[in-house]
């Protein structure tokens, strides 16, 4: 699959900070290897912290005023892939492999809450309707979101694959996958407009078994790295296909 589609790495790929923690004696060049991954970790990070946050920010306004539940689920969904920022820099500051791969699951673990409060919302709403008010700010709102994620994807996916980290690279491909995620919005409004406001928190729901699916992926992206990783440590060869 190409990259336009998703945001896997493959392969096992080196840090550059181990060398400069352990063995007998320090190399300068290993180091400032690791110091510029780190600044450039850390830089993607915060860049894409500052787009989702500014997102979020947008869209929690217009939730207020129309009150869609499509669009709290992605709103949800949104602050939640904001706060994944923290561990990611802390894993960068830190200069640590560990951290970061704490900081993977960490993601992960993100995007599940985020997908139980959206579908929590979304069945409230559909036992209690409450059709969403403001359409057009409505629609306005999931393309901003669309935008926003889409190029926090695009800032992380890049970096994650230069850098060789599986956690920015799932957080990427979340990011990614949370672009098409607010295109669900936008199909909000036009439901609504066109007479059938029920479609509004089924497509909540739509959007959290999205979110489900994309826990399940990043889940996969972090632990196919940990066993090429594994295997490269303990000089076994990956095992050969049918």
């Amino acid at each position: 699959m190409s990259h336009t589609a998703t945001c896997e790495i493959s392969g096992t790929h080196s840090h550059g900070e181990e060398p400069a923690h352990g063995g007998n004696g320090h190399s300068h060049g290993l180091v400032d290897a690791s110091i510029r991954r780190s600044h450039a970790g850390l830089r993607a990070v915060l860049l894409a912290f500052g787009i989702l946050g500014l997102t979020a920010a947008g869209q929690t306004l217009v939730f207020v005023l129309s009150g869609s539940v499509a669009l709290l689920a992605d709103l949800i969904h949104n602050f939640g892939d904001a706060s994944t920022a923290i561990p990611l820099g802390i894993a960068f500051l830190l200069r640590s492999e560990r951290a970061e791969r704490w900081a993977g699951l960490a993601v992960v673990l993100a995007i599940f809450v985020s997908a139980c409060v959206a579908g929590y919302e979304s069945v409230l709403r559909l036992v209690d309707p409450q059709p969403p008010s403001q359409l057009a700010a409505l629609a306005v709102a999931g393309a901003v979101g669309f935008a926003g994620n889409w190029i926090a994807a695009l800032v992380r996916c890049r970096a994650g694959r230069r850098l060789g980290s599986p956690a920015l690279v799932a957080d990427g491909d979340h990011a990614r996958a949370d672009a098409y995620v607010s295109l669900g919005v936008v199909a909000s409004a036009g439901v609504v407009a066109i007479g059938v406001p029920i479609a509004d928190p089924l497509i909540g729901i739509a959007i959290c078994v999205v979110i489900l699916r994309i826990t399940w992926r990043s889940w996969r992206t972090i632990r196919g790295h940990e066993h090429a990783r594994d295997r490269s440590a303990t000089g076994r060869p990956p095992v050969a296909g049918p």
